[in-house]
């Protein structure tokens, strides 16, 4: 059997593999761990494309040539992102009872597959939207661009948030005030933004580890990345649940010396990691 990847023969000897999923499954194996997935597969000069799943079992001695083409995680992310933002648009501009329908092609797209797999919050955001729930397309059309900032352009977007992190950092030392003076509203909007940029920030710590980071040689103020994560979730457990019950005192103690301290050094770790300053263009899905 001749076996290419991405147009170049692959050295590939197979020993116990039986049928097109086992070589796959195998193929998949190698290329993931430097974030890499399968994109498409031609099995004797046929493209399976969407029948791929029912071409898993076909014996190895009915395939003579395999082609295989491999894309990073990124590019596939940015894909379906920028595909999901078109369909934003055509659903917002298209007339009530033609919406069903591009819902409907949209639901069955390589790109909906992906992000149900992959990015599934912001699947479970668009299937709402498209059912006539939650946000508005225009409104997911708003993520979703973020989102696809983060993934071609981290070092952008960090840049971008920089201010708001270290406003949010100081009103996290605020916060126990805000409480004791009755700004429940204002405390709420600390706790809100506070989220939103930990969220952001793991987001994009978590695409860098598709680029080669990993949670052993990433380091946060010389705390190893691994270390780091367990105890900002801990400390933020702990938070939430003081934030719920009142306790002024304990809220404004680990807002104050423990997560304010953390958002602004897992930020700066961030920016500082030469991965983050890699981008590329996204390009609209064919």
């Amino acid at each position: 059997m001749e076996i290419s990847i991405n147009d170049k023969p692959a050295d590939i000897t197979l020993d116990t593999e039986k049928n097109l999923g086992d070589i796959l499954s195998g193929i998949e194996q190698w290329i993931s761990p430097s974030g890499n997935r399968i994109r498409a597969v031609s099995v004797n000069g046929v493209d399976l494309g969407d029948s791929l799943s029912e071409a898993f079992n076909k014996d190895i001695r009915e395939i003579s040539k395999l082609d295989i083409t491999v894309s990073s995680w990124r590019e596939l992310a940015a894909e379906a992102l920028v595909d999901l933002d078109e369909t934003c648009v055509t659903y917002s501009n298209a007339l009530f009872e033609e919406r069903g329908g591009i819902a409907a092609a949209w639901e069955k797209s390589p790109a909906a597959r992906f992000l149900a797999s992959d990015i599934s919050d912001l699947y479970s955001l668009a299937d709402r939207a498209f059912s006539g729930e939650g946000l508005s397309p225009g409104d997911l059309a708003v993520i979703t661009e973020e989102r696809l900032r983060e993934i071609t352009d981290p070092g952008g977007e960090m840049a971008g948030s920089e201010t708001l992190v270290r406003i949010v950092a100081a009103r996290m030392q605020e916060l126990p005030l805000d409480m004791q003076t009755g700004k429940d509203a204002r405390a709420a909007e600390t706790i809100q933004h506070f989220a939103h940029l930990g969220e952001k920030l793991f987001r994009i710590f978590a695409i860098l580890k598709t680029g080669g980071l990993t949670v052993d040689s990433f380091f946060v103020d010389g705390t190893p990345a691994r270390t780091f994560i367990d105890e900002f979730n801990a400390v933020l457990d702990e938070l939430s649940a003081a934030y719920e019950n009142k306790d002024t005192v304990l809220v404004g103690d680990l807002a104050e010396y423990e997560m304010a301290p953390r958002l602004l050094k897992f930020f700066d770790a961030l920016k500082n990691f030469p991965g983050t300053q890699f981008r590329f263009s996204a390009v609209p899905s064919p």
